[in-house]
């Protein structure tokens, strides 16, 4: 198989939230734009950290059990960076494939935002793009 580039496998663009909106925001867009993570952006759209949809449904879950009658229940509710990864694991553009495959064995995880030099989000790179190249590898030579 040849070696692949971030940037020839990576889906973009990439769908990020800003650091101070709420997890309901962050469960919402997920949900939008059928992904499981997301990177989150300071004020300069530099990425700082990544939330997962576990994280998010972890943090709902506290605020789903907290008592309705709590008088600071508007204060349990979470900010993203309340709830996110830090410091952001990333990767460029030009990272080979087998850089970021060993990089989310070696780390445990399933996605890694793709930035440009300055740390500005370009797109993701995940397992299920990796699997969709080795789908298309494989049928490629079976239709050999």
């Amino acid at each position: 198989m040849q070696q692949y580039l971030v940037r020839e496998v990576m889906s973009q663009p990439a769908i990020v939230i800003e650091w101070g909106a709420s997890i309901l925001d962050a469960s919402a867009l997920m949900e939008a734009q059928q992904v499981r993570r997301l990177p989150v952006v300071d004020d300069e759209d530099i990425v700082i950290g990544i939330v997962s949809s576990g994280d998010v449904r972890e943090a709902i879950s506290v605020y789903s059990t907290a008592s309705p009658y709590a008088p600071d229940q508007d204060e349990i509710l979470l900010d993203v960076d309340e709830v996110m990864t830090t410091p952001a694991l990333t990767v460029t553009l030009d990272a080979t494939l087998l850089e970021v495959v060993r990089f989310l064995v070696e780390h445990k995880v399933g996605g890694i935002p793709v930035v440009d030099v300055g740390g500005h989000p370009l797109g993701m790179i995940t397992e299920s793009d990796i699997f969709r190249l080795l789908i298309q590898s494989w049928e490629a030579t079976e239709n050999e």
